[in-house]
């Protein structure tokens, strides 16, 4: 005991001396909780602006899943909601509901379904809204309550990072079908008894096999690939985006060409993607104290598309939007282990996510796409309403500058940003 205290002491004094890093005395840790929140009866589901399509029957349940981390003194929340965008000023709601974790630390991305409630209230022309607010701040609760529950089940905790290209006809780019990034990036993190406690899948793709159509209210193909990762041992799945936007799709084209529009073929793409992601972190080292370092920054964006202005004025959220017709939202940068997490608050284009991705510092980078925010179509000036096939989504960008301003901001936040420790 005595030879224990003082090793201790030693360790300390290294590390108030700069000579061994802080994080050497914190163990990481890792918990998670899940809360099912499909209403119940239920409710009309967005594909995008406009009216929400009644829904008769639903296909698996919508879950809010949270993953949190923490080490030492450093406390960060990764959440996947079910629905195809999570605005800030609802993510600012959740925060404002969880104690224990640094409200920027809080990290909320959408997992893009077109088959779920309208979580925007996009306004309906006539002074209102058809969204239900009042489910709208139920799913804010059992977020926060979600998370809440995640932290109270931390425990001691490893992680194994990977990233490679997964197979084929999971997704591909409806516009220009080869322009997609293949990459899967996965975190697993097991406990110390070597089971798996969640599997962070970060793939970029339009959870849209079902789409707001058919009547269907649906996870889509992330319900199928949540179960297929428990089966498999990976413990519990959380979904986050990347970059997929313009237009990064399900691959659920059939033998005619024609889009295969069943939930059948949601199992077949999300257990696909499921062990693509299994298989490529198994193969991959257990880092079994992994550094962890997350930061926050705001960054401000002039909006100057009118349907965009539209529907944050006009929605009953609340969106801020200052006098010269600007909104800012929230960036992270996030490393755990060797690998770096950067936040994209909308619908990157391809292009922008490989740009990001080979300007980060990581060993394995992830962009969490449509996180802390939902802003539309995220382009570079030099796309933005430069063919006609980019006309929709340079119409549902917040304006031609939102491409340039974010990755200038984004990349000079990863700068200044420590490396992630390999």
């Amino acid at each position: 005991m005595r030879t224990c205290s003082i090793l201790c002491k030693f360790v300390m004094i290294l590390c108030m001396a700069g000579l061994l890093p802080a994080a050497a005395l914190a163990e990481f840790k890792a918990g998670v909780a899940t809360a099912i929140v499909t209403p119940d009866p239920l409710l009309p589901v967005s594909g995008g602006v406009g009216t929400p399509e009644p829904a008769q029957v639903k296909q698996g349940e919508l879950e809010v899943r949270a993953l949190v981390l923490e080490q030492g003194d450093t406390r960060v929340a990764m959440v996947s909601a079910p629905f195809l965008g999570f605005p800030g000023v609802l993510c600012d709601k959740v925060r404002a509901q969880v104690k224990s974790i640094k409200p920027e630390n809080v990290i909320i991305g959408a997992t893009h379904t077109h088959s779920a409630p309208d979580m925007y209230a996009f306004p309906d022309g006539k002074g209102g809204t058809m969204a239900d607010l009042g489910y709208i701040e139920r799913v804010c609760k059992d977020t926060a309550e979600a998370i809440n529950e995640a932290t109270a089940a931390l425990q001691p905790a490893g992680v194994k990072i990977a990233e490679g290209e997964a197979a084929e006809k999971i997704a591909y780019n409806y516009y220009a079908p080869q322009l997609y990034d293949r990459r899967c990036s996965v975190m697993q993190f097991a406990g110390k008894d070597g089971k798996a406690i969640a599997t962070l899948v970060n793939y970029a793709i339009h959870p849209e096999v079902l789409g707001p159509d058919q009547g269907i209210l649906s996870p889509d193909m992330v319900g199928p690939l949540y179960v297929r990762i428990a089966a498999q041992g990976g413990g519990m799945g959380v979904f986050m985006n990347g970059a997929q936007g313009g237009m990064v799709t399900a691959d659920c084209r059939g033998a005619d060409g024609k889009d295969v529009q069943t939930w059948e073929e949601c199992h077949r793409i999300g257990h696909l993607l499921a062990d693509e992601a299994l298989r490529l972190v198994s193969a991959a080292p257990l880092q079994a104290d992994p550094a962890l370092f997350c930061a926050a920054k705001k960054v401000v964006f002039p909006i100057e598309s009118e349907l965009m202005l539209a529907i944050v004025k006009g929605s009953p959220l609340g969106f801020q939007v200052s006098e010269k017709n600007e909104t800012a939202t929230q960036v992270n940068v996030v490393n755990v282990g060797t690998a770096q997490v950067l936040t994209i608050p909308g619908e990157a284009l391809p292009n922008i996510g490989f740009y990001l991705k080979r300007n980060m510092k990581g060993s394995q980078n992830f962009l969490f796409g449509l996180t802390n925010d939902a802003f539309g179509y995220i382009l570079t000036k030099v796309d933005f309403n430069s063919f006609e096939r980019y006309n929709y989504i340079s119409r549902t960008s917040l304006g031609e500058m939102t491409g340039e301003i974010y990755i200038a901001e984004a990349l000079k936040f990863a700068s200044e940003c420590p490396a992630p420790i390999n």
